[in-house]
């Protein structure tokens, strides 16, 4: 099950518990860095550029539930 990343106007929210605030995310990510070298060989990443980004699961904190996360209009929100 695929879960849409949150936007301005929506938050996640575990259909189980009711939990708003606390989840695992699993995520692959492609990203192209910039990596800089000082003269001791110490790596620094100076830059970094997000090529693709996918959400493979998101588990609930609280119960633990993998498959029972929705995505919710957050409070205020004009939709």
């Amino acid at each position: 099950m695929t879960v849409p990343l949150p936007t301005a106007t929506t938050r996640w929210r575990c259909t189980l518990c009711g939990n708003l605030t606390r989840f695992d995310v699993t995520r692959s990510s492609k990203v192209v860095e910039y990596v800089h070298l000082d003269l001791a060989g110490e790596a620094k990443v100076e830059e970094c550029e997000v090529v693709n980004e996918t959400i493979e699961s998101v588990r609930c904190r609280w119960c633990d539930a993998v498959d029972r996360i929705e995505l919710v209009d957050r409070p205020g929100a004009d939709s």
